[in-house]
């Protein structure tokens, strides 16, 4: 099922985030319907630095491109702010769209920009945003391929001008709206109501950020049609490998970790490696 057809069901689409072919067949694994290929998630990973704007759309496709090659879940990834004006958005959505993605999203802040859920961000005027919104629009190959019209607002200019901000976003050609970052709980609510069966809404959820932290269930009750969870993994994983390398230095074995590892035929499990080395040997020829 596409992505387009999907949110036309009234059950949120829960899209956890994911950075690589390993992550997104671990999510696939797991049953979720769609992924989320964040900037901010790539970043962390392939250059070990901060959600600041330093990934390049190059970087970016290439990481989609692996992430389709491995599996077949839509994707929505992120553009940040099209890397540039229109013509670069133009471009960016070709390039996404060539890898493999399902939905693009694009966002109003400057270039470069910063992970929503960091302080002092700045936009750009939304005329211009619309425009890249509608040259998006103009340049995908398939109506299948969706925009994810992002605002960061709230934080720069206050609910009311991103509530605005989202409306002109829409009549641009945005298929699904993302208001960022909203504060509490009745924010939230606002713009669900403002936006009721106009468009799917998407709410992010970032462990420490600036929204509270809901249940995909408790997000749906709101009015919310899409819940990311971008960099939850990383955070993780994060989190183990500290465990892991300080535990490495400190014994001089993996032992001590071993039982929050997979060994070595665990991870071949996991991965698929009898069923790939079984689909080489289908296609030897002894001629």
């Amino acid at each position: 099922m596409s992505l387009k057809a999907r949110l036309t069901q009234a059950h949120i689409l829960t899209a956890p985030g994911v950075y690589d072919g390993l992550t997104a067949s671990i999510a696939a694994d797991a049953g979720f319907e769609a992924l989320y290929l964040s900037g901010a998630a790539v970043a962390y990973t392939r250059l070990g630095r901060p959600d600041i704007g330093l990934t390049s759309v190059s970087e970016m496709a290439d990481t989609m491109t692996l992430i389709a090659d491995r599996v077949e879940l839509p994707v929505i990834i992120d553009a940040d702010t099209g890397f540039g004006n229109a013509l670069n958005g133009q471009r960016t959505m070709r390039l996404y769209e060539r890898a493999g993605a399902a939905a693009l999203q694009i966002e109003d802040q400057t270039y470069p920009k910063r992970c929503g859920h960091l302080k002092d961000k700045s936009l750009i005027p939304p005329g211009e945003m619309a425009g890249k919104v509608a040259a998006l629009a103009d340049a995908r190959r398939s109506e299948e391929t969706l925009i994810v019209a992002r605002t960061d607002a709230i934080a720069v200019e206050g609910l009311n001008a991103a509530l605005d901000r989202a409306e002109r976003y829409l009549e641009a050609g945005a298929d699904v709206l993302f208001i960022e970052a909203p504060q509490d709980r009745a924010q939230m609510d606002r713009i669900t109501t403002t936006f009721a069966g106009r468009a799917p809404l998407l709410a992010n959820m970032v462990e420490g950020g600036a929204t509270p932290i809901s249940s995909a269930a408790d997000l749906q009750a709101q009015g919310f049609a899409i819940a990311i969870f971008p960099g939850g993994i990383v955070r993780a994983l994060a989190h183990t490998a500290r465990d892991y390398y300080t535990s490495l230095k400190a014994n001089g074995s993996n032992m001590p970790f071993a039982d929050r590892m997979f060994d070595f035929d665990g991870l071949n499990r996991v991965i698929g490696t009898q069923d790939m080395l079984a689909k080489g040997a289908a296609f030897s020829r002894d001629d």
